[in-house]
């Protein structure tokens, strides 16, 4: 039966279909768990901070203030620092089940086209050997060069993904570190 029969297209059409629905939804669960730690930040922002409101006003001089400032500000960028890594868990949880869906369709894709050509082979009149040698030649050429790129892609964003988490872990070391600096000189 040929890859271009109506059932093959419609079932095709369906697979599709529903590997877009199924994008969609964890595109969306993606957003709800962003969503749900963003309300909970929040909440413990709000609720931290009326803490250190409550505790400034019981401080028993400027050291004793500064202290408790200093001591919200450390435990804040600790705080900023895990949030980003629970973003960044999400993101990578969404973005892995998009890289997993991309490389079956691509394995996908590559599989019909040689079927296809495979299909094309057993149909075509004798002495067209040399076409089709040269449809097989340039699929494959096509292949290696989209599992080429692939790669080179999945590379590059896993370079800028390492990079965008040290860039946060400095960060935040640099910034607890600036205001243990600043606490200290203002004793």
């Amino acid at each position: 039966m040929s890859s271009l029969a109506p059932e093959n297209l419609l079932a095709a059409q369906k697979a599709g279909l529903d590997a877009s629905f199924g994008f969609a939804a964890r595109a969306f669960e993606g957003f709800e768990k962003l969503f749900e730690l963003n309300a909970q930040t929040l909440r413990a922002a709000l609720a931290e901070h009326q803490a250190l409101v409550a505790k400034t006003y019981t401080a028993r001089g400027p050291q004793e203030f500064f202290a408790l400032q200093n001591q919200h500000a450390q435990l804040g960028a600790q705080r900023v620092q895990a949030y980003w890594q629970q973003v960044y868990e999400i993101g990578s949880g969404v973005r892995g089940v998009y890289v997993d869906a991309f490389q079956e369709q691509l394995g996908k894709s590559q599989r019909n086209a040689q079927a296809l050509v495979d299909s094309f082979a057993s149909n075509a009149p004798a002495g067209s050997e040399v076409v089709v040698n040269a449809w097989r030649s340039a699929i494959d050429a096509a292949t290696e060069s989209a599992n080429s790129a692939y790669e080179a892609a999945k590379q590059a964003a896993n370079k800028v993904v390492e990079a965008a988490q040290n860039d946060a872990s400095v960060a935040t070391q640099t910034a607890v570190r600036a205001t243990s600096k600043a606490t200290s000189a203002k004793k």
